[in-house]
């Protein structure tokens, strides 16, 4: 296939290299791939047939050029195959898999090239290099080092094998756990069954129902983690029931979509990496590359958190079963899919909250502009044009140009905001283009959510989880479109794994903000705002059910690294995560993990492997640069500016760590994260 019928095989003609989706085809894939893979080892010999001895010159900056076609192409199509996975993107994804980890590993395990940077290293003292050009220098020695450039011909063949089935493997998962999400939808016959939504909520069920084929009914799509947003309002137990039944047998069946026998494999082959590159486990060797350093240390945050945390979410647990046991005139013990229910009723017996009551003041597209948008350009002048001449990979998803202050041009952002049987599920951010100074690109980023579209005319209300969400994505995409990097390599969220989460956490503090809040938080029919003692009820309850929400957060966390610290995989999932939850005191059949391990995506087919501690890990971060901002005025340009300067806009050019010293003037301190969660 040539360049000109091919259109991912000829740089993009539109603003910013957005590629042309509208001409794209899924048989244009594979052929781009295959000569992008070509192109990009033709680079890399280039560099190493070079017969003088490596300079920073001719190493380093053709290393960094190299792999531009591929690293567009890639982008392209992950992008799509996350979010758009039809049957023929799923089949091709599934045949990319072991090629793209061949390739890499051709990359990153190429003796020659690994002899020229090790070189550079040796010498990286005399190379006299500005702190990017020898940062870059150092994070290319470690990372081969790490992936196994150090190793002989023989062990390499070995963790080429390795890395090929894993890459299979981790596909296979993804691809099941999408096909029993959708099998698993709960489709309810009447609207009684589902009292207690409302009618924007029953609306995106009956149109669910009628996408999926179904004359008439309701269908209640489940969300990636365990809980579901509805569980909160469904007076009907049974439905709740059925409901987190589904869920949580996500993945855990026999049949064609079954998670288990694909996730042992997994941990069992990461295990047998890890030995090979001589960790004693596969959370040791991840660790050895974050923030973190060991996977002791990790242990310790997770050992030092649980106990109180569970202790919260039993003092919860015996005021939710008080609850049942006045009201209901059959009393039952509670149970998980009780949760959400009993809690809200707590919730407005102590504080006098409705979370359900507030969807109407958070209409979609008012919290995205009055609120997402409107917080951004208070502390850091950006702004936003919708582009809708610009078509993205689905006719959902919409293009916006983002602005400097100086009304200079900085990106792109997307935003697709709805679910589909075709989208993993989950939030996310990423990258279709990166921005680098050495290839003369500006960020194209997105944001993907999961929000249920309602009905033809019906307003798109959110809860204030989803809320959340769209504040927390929003904050992965200003440090996508904010790092300004010489080098590709660092480019946007290219930083330490246990440190990505850092900045889009920040990000969730203007939501309750009172000059961000005031403006996004109106009636959707009469535009008031809430009222002042609604939000000062609502900020008081910060800690409220923080013992369910801690405890099911750090039980996945501890699952994650349970299965990554062993040496051989067990043979019962179940069994093993029993225990697992037993040994760190979170087996609390009420308070089920936030991801059980056969759904468990951000580690099992996601870049979270031994990592799902890093949303805790960067929260110590986060809570004390929140503490910052409130100490310094808050929502200022001034704040924004530094904020954005220091550590949004080194993207990984830097040592995080050193980033942060460098916003706040010192190490982050524990104390406000103990807070904030009501641990301390």
């Amino acid at each position: 296939m040539t360049d000109a019928v091919n259109p991912l095989l000829a740089p993009s003609e539109l603003p910013y290299a957005l590629p042309d989706y509208a001409a794209i085809e899924p048989e244009h894939y594979l052929p781009a791939f295959q000569e992008a893979f070509t192109r990009h080892l033709a680079e890399i010999q280039a560099i190493t047939r070079v017969r003088s001895m490596p300079t920073f010159e001719n190493t380093m900056i053709p290393l960094e050029q190299s792999g531009a076609l591929l690293e567009s192409v890639a982008h392209t199509f992950y992008t799509v195959s996350s979010a758009d996975a039809t049957a023929e993107i799923q089949a091709i994804d599934e045949e990319l898999a072991p090629l793209m980890a061949a390739h890499d590993d051709a990359i990153r395990l190429d003796a020659q090239l690994y002899w020229r940077v090790k070189t550079l290293h040796d010498q990286l003292d005399a190379l006299g290099l500005d702190p990017e050009s020898r940062y870059l220098v150092e994070r290319h020695f470690r990372e081969m080092t790490h992936a196994g450039a150090a190793l002989d011909a023989e062990a390499k063949e070995s963790l080429t094998a390795l890395n090929q089935r894993l890459s299979a493997l981790t596909t296979t998962f993804e691809k099941n756990l999408l096909a029993d999400t959708n099998d698993l939808a709960v489709l309810f016959e009447t609207a009684e069954e589902l009292d207690g939504l409302g009618s924007g909520e029953l609306s995106a069920a009956a149109r669910a129902a009628r996408d999926r084929g179904h004359e008439s009914g309701y269908l209640i799509t489940l969300p990636l983690f365990t809980g579901h947003p509805y569980l909160a309002s469904l007076t009907v137990r049974e439905s709740r029931r059925r409901i987190l039944e589904a869920s949580r047998a996500r993945g855990a069946r026999d049949g064609a979509n079954d998670n288990r026998p694909v996730l042992t494999e997994i941990v069992a082959l990461r295990a047998e990496r890890a030995a090979l590159l001589g960790y004693e486990s596969h959370a040791a060797y991840i660790t050895a590359d974050e923030t973190a350093g060991t996977p002791e240390a990790v242990a310790d945050l997770l050992r030092r958190l649980a106990p109180a945390a569970a202790a919260n979410a039993r003092a919860e647990q015996r005021a939710l079963q008080a609850i049942i046991d006045k009201t209901e005139t059959e009393p039952f013990p509670l149970e998980a899919h009780d949760w959400a229910f009993y809690t809200e009723k707590v919730r407005a017996a102590e504080y006098d909250i409705d979370t359900a009551a507030l969807r109407p003041w958070f209409e979609a597209e008012r919290v995205l502009r009055d609120g997402v948008f409107a917080a951004a350009t208070k502390l850091y002048g950006v702004t936003f044009t919708e582009r809708e001449d610009l078509l993205a990979y689905h006719p959902g998803a919409r293009v916006f140009e983002v602005f400097n202050p100086d009304s200079s041009a900085l990106g792109l952002f997307i935003l697709d905001l709805y679910t589909r049987d075709s989208k993993r599920g989950g939030a996310w951010m990423n990258p279709i283009v990166s921005q680098s100074a050495l290839r003369g690109t500006a960020p194209v980023v997105v944001n993907n959510l999961n929000v249920a579209r309602p009905g033809d005319g019906e307003p798109t209300l959110l809860t204030l989880d989803e809320v959340t969400t769209l504040f927390h994505e929003f904050g992965h995409a200003l440090h996508g479109l904010f790092a300004t990097v010489n080098y590709p390599h660092f480019a946007g969220t290219n930083v330490f794994r246990d440190f990505v989460e850092f900045p889009s956490q920040v990000n969730e503090m203007w939501i309750l903000w009172p000059e961000v809040l005031d403006e996004y938080a109106r009636h959707q029919e009469t535009g008031e705002s809430l009222d002042a003692a609604t939000l000062d009820r609502l900020r008081s309850t910060a800690t409220f059910n923080q013992g369910h929400a801690t405890s099911e957060y750090l039980a996945a966390a501890w699952l994650d690294q349970a299965w990554h610290r062993v040496t051989a995989a067990p043979d019962d999932v179940a069994a093993f995560e029993a225990s697992a939850l037993a040994e760190i005191g979170l087996d609390n059949p009420a308070v089920p993990p936030r991801y059980a391990s056969t759904y468990f995506a951000h580690v099992f087919s996601g870049g979270y492997s031994a990592g799902y501690y890093s949303y805790i890990w960067s929260e110590v971060l986060d809570a004390d640069t929140v503490e910052w901002f409130r100490e310094n005025g808050g929502l200022t340009r001034e704040n924004g500016d530094r904020f954005r300067a220091r550590l949004l806009g080194v993207g990984g050019s830097k040592d995080p760590l050193q980033a942060y010293r460098d916003f706040r003037g010192r190490d982050a301190r524990i104390a406000p994260l103990l807070a904030r969660r009501g641990l301390g």
